[in-house]
């Protein structure tokens, strides 16, 4: 089949995927959902933005030579088994969702009578109002090069990776890793200095620093050696959380995973590999005392 003939399923369109599908449709034949059990809202997102509705799930894979999964990531592997119920025979089934990369080839594995299942990831903001989301692929080169035609001269901006799935989806938990993260602990420092009337010089401290320690890993061997002092600190960070009611699981989370670093104390000639490989090992667990047996008499 020519590239640009693609009739393509979108499963299902919420925010991202409406977007998404939408500028599918500036490439395929036609861009199928299915509205059965599907809220008001997605109805409503589905004809604003012109998918053509099916009556069932069933013939939404009967048309579509291209499915794209697009769903909250909990839900992931029951989609993908709802698809394999009917079979999906020839087709390419694009799992784009935030899952990591065991899930994928355990839904790849779901779908052996597919053309090909492509591991993609989405990362960036809903493709309108000039916003250019990127969509990592890998997986076939045949497969990812019709993704890479369906969304050609498109705000969808596509990049493939490599043919291994699992690629897309541990760049995306890589980045939402911090992304997601980061943020949430931005909400626990400004609650914390809020508690205690501080919170706008917070903010004008933080607006000194704007770019990213994602984007200074070289900064990671320092972080280490600092780890020393640096697990304490948070244990009492995570202590003033607590006495305001505050979550602190994440800070003590933080500290105990320091805790892998302890043995690079101060130590200047450490690594940014040295340091990765110490985080990846299992923390070490003294060894009890020996124990000694009592004296007679004693």
């Amino acid at each position: 089949m020519p590239q640009h003939e693609q009739t393509v399923g979108i499963l299902h369109p919420g925010t991202m995927g409406a977007a998404v599908a939408a500028c599918a449709k500036t490439n395929a034949t036609a861009v199928l959902w299915c509205p059965a059990d599907r809220s008001e809202h997605t109805v409503a997102r589905a004809e604003t933005y012109g998918l053509e509705p099916v009556g069932t799930l069933h013939e939404l894979l009967d048309r579509a030579d291209m499915v794209i999964s697009l769903c909250p990531p909990a839900v992931a592997e029951e989609v993908a088994r709802q698809v394999a119920q009917h079979g999906f025979p020839g087709g390419v089934f694009v799992e784009a969702n935030a899952i990591s990369p065991e899930r994928v080839q355990r839904i790849a594995a779901l779908l052996p009578d597919a053309h090909a299942v492509i591991d993609a990831a989405v990362v960036g903001s809903p493709p309108v109002g000039g916003k250019t989301p990127a969509l990592y692929v890998s997986g076939s080169p045949a497969a990812t090069g019709r993704v890479e035609a369906l969304f050609a001269g498109t705000a969808v901006l596509t990049h493939v990776l490599g043919t291994e799935l699992g690629q897309s989806s541990a760049l995306k938990l890589s980045y939402t890793a911090f992304q997601k993260a980061s943020r949430l602990l931005a909400a626990l420092s400004v609650g914390i200095a809020r508690e205690h009337g501080v919170d706008q010089e917070l903010i004008t401290i933080a607006t000194r620093r704007t770019d990213s320690y994602l984007s200074e890993p070289q900064y990671i061997p320092k972080v280490a050696a600092r780890a020393w002092r640096w697990a304490p600190e948070l244990q009492e960070a995570a202590d003033m959380l607590s006495a305001a009611g505050i979550p602190n699981d994440v800070l003590r989370a933080a500290a105990d995973t320091l805790e892998r670093w302890h043995a690079c104390k101060d130590d200047p000639e450490l690594t940014l590999d040295d340091a990765l490989t110490r985080l990846a090992a299992p923390p070490i667990t003294p060894a009890p005392p020996p124990s000694v047996a009592p004296e007679p008499g004693e």
